[in-house]
Parts: C-alpha cells; structure tokens; sequence
C-alpha cells in the first residue's frame, strides 16, 4: 500500500477519535451545569387560604361555563407585610 494511503488513514482516524472525544466531553459538560431544582417554597397559611379561595372561585366558574381561562387580581394595599403577591404569580403562572 502507498504511504500516502496510509497517512490519510492514519489522519482520519486522528480526527475520528478527536471529535469523539470532543462529543463526549461536550456531553459531560452539559450534564454537569444542568441547573439543581428549586427547594418548593413555603407559603404562609393566609396566602394558602387566599390561594384556596381563587381555587374555588375558579372552579365555581368553570361549572358555570364561566371560565375562560382569564385570572384577573385587583390590588392589593402596598406595604402590608404579606400581601401574597409574589405566592399567587407563582402559584398561577406554573413553569412558563
């Protein structure tokens, strides 16, 4: 067999086990920055009653061929200390 023949093999074969190499390497990185799920945060039990009662409300609705999937909040008063903003976004919002 010509050198040349061989050398190109030899080449492609070095560039084979590189890419290899290159992929697997890539696929462990990946893994390992996956994100670490979220602890499930606690919610005070007047944001759980609140969340409860939009529960309800919610379910009244659809009974009644009410519900078109639309969740409207009036304010709530700005500056009491639990106003279960941040709890009835994430409770609602789910994973988007």
């Amino acid at each position: 067999m010509p050198k040349s023949i061989r050398m190109s093999r030899s080449w492609i074969a070095a560039w084979a086990v590189l890419c290899a190499a290159g992929l697997a390497a890539t696929a462990k990185l990946n893994a390992s920055s996956a994100p670490a799920p979220q602890p499930e945060k606690s919610v005070s039990a007047e944001c759980a009653e609140r969340i409860a009662d939009i529960e309800t409300q919610l379910a009244k609705a659809k009974q009644e061929g009410k519900g078109d999937g639309m969740l409207v909040f009036s304010r709530v008063q700005v500056g009491t200390e639990d106003d279960c903003r941040d709890d009835l976004r994430d409770h609602f919002r789910g994973d988007q």
